[in-house]
């Protein structure tokens, strides 16, 4: 499936949940134990193969059925929801469907670094509490009225709204001036937020945050078409928009048609241009019939599970294009921190009883590396300098478990205080290799494993209401470091709901985001990673290589296929090839 990526998501795992299935295999056999056909390593090492882009060798072999779509561009997902509206969508994959729809003001580029959307410049104070962005001045909605400062005041305010629980807004760890009082009703408005002129709004934060500028510079919604009714503490008005959308994308909503696809039509009024392809489809595919769809010429697109046998499928129609990369997440089991017996020595037990170049081996089928830091190796922070590495060891995982007095009963099962080591693993994943290699392995040193696969929102259900031991993820995109980790710096069990509590790691979390220059941040986060390391609220398993790719007859795909914030952008340049 197609993945728009935008900015990290403050509810991580909600969105985790959602696009896992990018990251996931097909199958758990174990690798190679030198190379695969294509040459790929799988020692558990994502760097020795290299970023590239495997041109197209015949497009002359285009499917007739992607052929004759001359003004039609078909991309995948998973599933679709139905709320095409900004933060309140419920099914985390809406929010790649409202992307063609809606704007925002800054955004990521490949690089992580900010670029302009809706904004054309702006401007932060040198205590790097105030933003000022200064919007387009052809920047429009869809129905041709102009996006305002006023736009992005309602925005904000209706974000920050007390009847707003919806948890997947960036601002709401970012503390606008006077948002409080306005929740609270102590004031009518929000005294941080102040519309300089049509163009120009201003906004104060109550402390500095390095990701703010993204935050608050997110999607744009028109007052006059979604606050008209708009009242404090009355937010369900909006449902009646949910499949309305009007945004200053560069699409707008067409048709959506439950379980099967989103149609969408070139917005004429996109302060970029009309985009090239007259019509875009987000086709609902599953990870059965994705390659099947895509070779059939019923997709032009997709993002394949990273195996060598799909590559050189691919390959071999001659007509696509691939881009490998390493994707800007990871994958892990979260420990839940709140059971008792998950103790610091337990929890770097299960670390060195589990052999996580194994697992890393069967799941990224050698296109994958262990992850040892709580971010890409491709983010400006990512080190493992001074950090625990945990290789494969079960002695000192026996070890640990001896001196927390967990022993060896007649069985081979662990037991303390007459209760015996069993804990509840739980994944969305039926290929996990966890499931099979790992409970074997955890079995060896006493521990078991009791594995449990479900659904995308019982998994999530179940880790918001503590019901399991060890639960697997992966992160959303991060850009900036600080998305991985923010949960680690509060125990407020909104954002921390695992339980994870250590001061040390709350006070590096807070220094983290103190200064937003990177040559002052990255130190701390060399602290950071070190320490929860030696106190692991995570068992980190992976980083991935990605598979995207594209029919050679859509032109451009080289910058829109990469992943990045700035998708949107480069969705509206894309063109279809003469045949």
């Amino acid at each position: 499936m197609t993945v728009f990526t935008r900015k990290g998501s403050n509810t991580l795992k909600t969105i985790a949940a959602a696009l896992l299935a990018v990251a996931t295999l097909t199958g758990c056999g174990a690798a190679n134990a030198d190379t695969n056909k294509s040459g790929a390593a799988s020692n558990g090492n994502v760097q020795a193969i290299t970023d590239e882009t495997i041109k197209a060798t015949d497009p002359s072999k285009s499917p007739a059925n992607a052929n004759k779509r001359t003004d039609t561009f078909v991309a995948t997902i998973k599933n679709a929801g139905g709320v095409f509206l900004p933060y309140f969508y419920r099914n985390a994959w809406d929010e790649n469907l409202v992307q063609p729809i809606f704007a925002s003001l800054v955004v990521y580029d490949k690089d992580g670094n900010p670029v302009g959307d809706l904004a054309k410049s702006w401007e932060v104070s040198s205590d790097n509490l105030t933003y000022t962005y200064h919007l387009r001045d052809n920047a429009k909605f869809s129905d041709g009225t102009p996006v305002t400062a006023d736009d992005v005041a309602f925005t904000l305010t209706l974000e920050n709204d007390p009847a707003y629980n919806f948890g997947l807004a960036d601002f709401t760890e970012i503390g606008i001036q006077g948002a409080e009082d306005y929740k609270s009703g102590k004031a009518d408005s929000i005294s941080g937020i102040k519309v300089v002129d049509d163009h120009t709004i201003s906004i104060t934060t109550e402390k500095v945050n390095p990701v703010a500028l993204t935050a608050l510079g997110s999607y744009v919604l028109s007052k006059s078409y979604y606050g008209k009714d708009y009242q404090r503490g009355k937010l369900d008005y909006l449902q009646q928009f949910y499949d309305k959308p009007l945004g200053a994308g560069p699409y707008t909503l067409d048709k959506y048609v439950p379980g099967q696809e989103v149609r969408y039509t070139a917005n004429p009024n996109y302060y970029g241009g009309k985009p090239k392809i007259d019509h875009l489809i987000f086709k609902v595919v599953t990870d059965d019939t994705a390659l099947q769809s895509y070779q059939n010429g019923d997709t032009d697109t997709d993002v394949f599970t990273p195996d060598p046998d799909v590559l050189e499928q691919l390959k071999a129609f001659g007509w696509s294009n691939v881009n490998i990369r390493t994707n800007s997440y990871f994958s892990y089991s979260v420990f839940n921190a709140k059971k008792p017996y998950l103790t610091k020595a337990v929890r770097q037990a299960l670390y060195y009883g589990l052999d996580r170049k194994q697992i890393v081996a069967a799941w990224y089928k050698g296109y994958g590396e262990v992850a040892n830091a709580y971010a890409p190796p491709s983010n400006w922070a990512y080190t493992t300098d001074g950090v625990t590495t945990y290789d494969y060891d079960p002695a000192k995982a026996e070890q640990l478990l001896d001196q927390e007095g967990w022993k060896k009963g007649s069985d081979g099962i662990r037991e303390k205080d007459g209760k015996k080591l069993t804990l509840t693993y739980v994944t969305k994943d039926q290929s996990d290799p966890i499931l099979s290699i790992g409970k074997d392995q955890y079995k060896q040193i006493g521990i078991d494993l009791q594995t449990e696969v479900t659904d995308q929102n019982t998994e999530t259900t179940r880790y918001h209401s503590g019901d399991y031991d060890l639960i697997t993820f992966r992160t959303s995109v991060i850009n900036d470091p600080y998305e991985a980790v923010k949960e680690f710096g509060t125990t407020d069990t909104a954002i921390n709901p695992e339980g994870y509590d250590n001061a040390t790691v709350r006070d590096l979390v807070k220094q983290s985001i103190s200064s937003s220059d990177r040559d002052t941040r990255k130190p701390v986060y060399a602290k950071l990673y070190k320490e929860l390391s030696n106190d692991p609220p995570y068992l980190l398993i992976g980083y991935v290589k990605g598979f995207n790719a594209w029919n050679d007859r859509i032109q451009g795909g080289e910058k829109f296929f990469r992943g990045t914030g700035d998708a949107a952008i480069q969705l509206a340049q894309l063109a279809i090839k003469q045949q």
